[in-house]
């Protein structure tokens, strides 16, 4: 590809035009999706970055520049599920409470073309317990997206997001959710995804952040 134009001086530019950040997003959930169908059928240690590139139809190099290593691979999957949470904590309506919404709202990943997104993102779930370098990523992530839950609990409380009592309530909605999760990939282990297992899992989950930020509601 050149880009000249006679008399201007400009210099002919050669090779690929510049990826966006949205197509380099889904070249990223795309490589994930590989590497975790690869991690659950073969294991993590068995898998190798070749492999996945090569699932994945880019090059190692390609690979190695969305991501450091082979276990961050399932970064953007695990993003997509603390990604759903943050959406419907930030959508949360004033007047309304928390149950209500999340009973209605709360989806466990983000909207994406892949109806398989959801079996993936528990599958990450359970191979994070048996892989501490999964494991450690995931918890990242959450630790990450209590800033969100700080933002939204310091507005509804009326106070600054690094009190004391904003940040512990953050905190045990970041834990609750990881609970209901880790509990959700654990039930869900072999089976299919139905519809039914999914509104189990969203009632349980309003349940348990009802129980912890009582108060909070109706502001």
């Amino acid at each position: 590809m050149e880009d000249f134009v006679a008399g201007s001086g400009r210099v002919p530019r050669r090779g690929r035009p510049p990826v966006s950040d949205e197509q380099r997003g889904r070249q990223r959930l795309d490589i994930s999706r590989h590497a975790v169908r690869l991690f659950a059928e073969q294991g993590v240690a068995a898998t190798s970055g070749e492999q996945i590139a090569k699932a994945a139809g880019v090059s190692e190099r390609t690979l190695w520049r969305c991501f450091p290593t082979k276990e961050s691979c399932v970064e953007p999957l695990l993003t997509q599920m603390i990604d759903a949470f943050r959406t419907v904590l930030h959508a949360w309506p004033p007047g309304l409470g928390l149950i209500e919404h999340l009973r209605t709202a709360y989806r466990p990943v983000v909207d994406s073309p892949s109806g398989g997104d959801v079996e993936a993102v528990l599958a990450v779930v359970r191979l994070t317990h048996g892989e501490p370098a999964l494991r450690a990523a995931y918890l990242v992530l959450r630790e990450r997206a209590e800033e969100t839950f700080t933002e939204v609990l310091a507005e509804r409380m009326g106070m600054r997001p690094d009190t004391f009592d904003v940040r512990v309530q953050a905190g045990v909605m970041s834990a609750v959710l990881k609970v209901a999760a880790d509990d959700f990939a654990r039930e869900t282990a072999g089976r299919r995804i139905t519809p039914e297992a999914l509104e189990l899992h969203r009632d349980h989950l309003a349940d348990a952040l009802g129980s912890v930020t009582r108060g909070l509601s109706g502001q």
